[in-house]
């Protein structure tokens, strides 16, 4: 997967947005940036979009800024020229998919059945976009077309919104989604940039999904922290699970039988996807301890420490 797809895949939604006025592009890139959403897929369905994505990418380096509903040649060169990273469109058209390989830009074109998909890998690709997602069968359709092309993965767009998304998120052939509820003209026109960064937000956090999974608490021995983890089963009725460095009293407490990170213990919070949720908070400042790292056998992230501690607590991400 080429490494421009790989990072919108750790940002998870991407934007797309329509604008009139180019004089909007740095305000609304600031809201996504605000937001937690570096990214954005500009549509070439109206003249102020080359400007738009010169000014999103001049003013905001950090952002990934794409072109989208490219339909020939000469739009890529406009929107590469301008600072596009990679390049959207609703169909698949060769010509294009063709003149943006040759030229190492990478490409998601439209695809929504088999005939579609089959030309994708024909011209390299692995990659594709699902759209209209919603109205071409949705998640069942991409369940479907998948079983037989296993190397495909897709990033579906239209009729994607807060209500949907995880449900999407969820399967592991998609890489993002694309979406414009966070965006719509309407509050681009009204200048409601404040809202935008809101619902981004939420966008994100409905995302990542954090939520608290457990609390771990130090003690010294083994006789020690059964002692402890008895007192939380037999008051509460949290039913032992011995294992082999920590006995778990329920689901949500923990007790290590010797000393781990954190002066007190742990805080075990979870997210519905680790590498996202490490993507987002490193772009907040956050740090992790990559020493900490717990793999699963086929190399997935499963936990990881941030550094530092919480009020005496050290503090891990755990995939739910």
């Amino acid at each position: 997967m080429n490494s421009v797809i790989e990072e919108i895949s750790k940002i998870g939604i991407v934007p797309v947005i329509a604008l009139d006025d180019a004089k909007d592009a740095e305000p609304l890139a600031n809201a996504l940036c605000q937001g937690g959403l570096p990214c954005a897929e500009v549509t070439f369905r109206t003249a102020a979009a080359e400007e738009s994505i010169r000014i999103m990418s001049e003013k905001f380096p950090e952002m990934l800024v794409g072109a989208g509903t490219v339909l020939t040649t000469e739009q890529v060169d406009k929107a590469v020229g301008a600072g596009a990273k990679f390049i959207v469109s609703p169909g698949l058209n060769p010509k294009v998919v063709a003149y943006c390989t040759s030229k190492n830009i990478p490409v998601i074109p439209g695809c929504s059945n088999p005939s579609d998909i089959e030309q994708a890998i024909e011209l390299g690709l692995d990659v594709v976009k699902f759209f209209p997602a919603e109205a071409a069968g949705g998640l069942k359709m991409i369940k479907a077309m998948s079983a037989p092309y296993t190397a495909v993965k897709f990033m579906p767009t239209g009729g994607i919104n807060a209500d949907n998304l995880i449900d999407y998120l969820n399967f592991g052939k998609i890489v993002a989604c694309g979406g414009s509820w966070m965006v719509s003209k309407d509050m681009v026109a009204a200048g409601e940039f404040d809202k935008i960064t809101k619902l981004t937000k939420e966008a994100v956090e409905k995302m990542l999904g954090f939520e608290l999974k457990h609390i771990g608490i130090n003690e010294t021995d083994e006789n020690s922290a059964d002692k402890t983890a008895s007192k939380f089963e037999s008051i509460f009725g949290f039913a032992k699970k011995v294992g082999n460095s920590s006995i778990f009293a329920g689901s949500a407490v923990e007790v290590m039988k010797s000393k781990y990170l954190g002066a007190n213990g742990h805080i075990a919070i979870g997210t519905n996807y680790i590498e996202r949720a490490v993507y987002h908070l490193e772009k907040r400042g956050v740090e992790f301890d990559r020493d900490t790292e717990k793999r699963d056998a086929k190399g997935k992230l499963k936990a990881i420490y941030i550094k530092g501690e919480f009020g005496g607590f050290a503090v891990h991400l755990v995939q739910k």
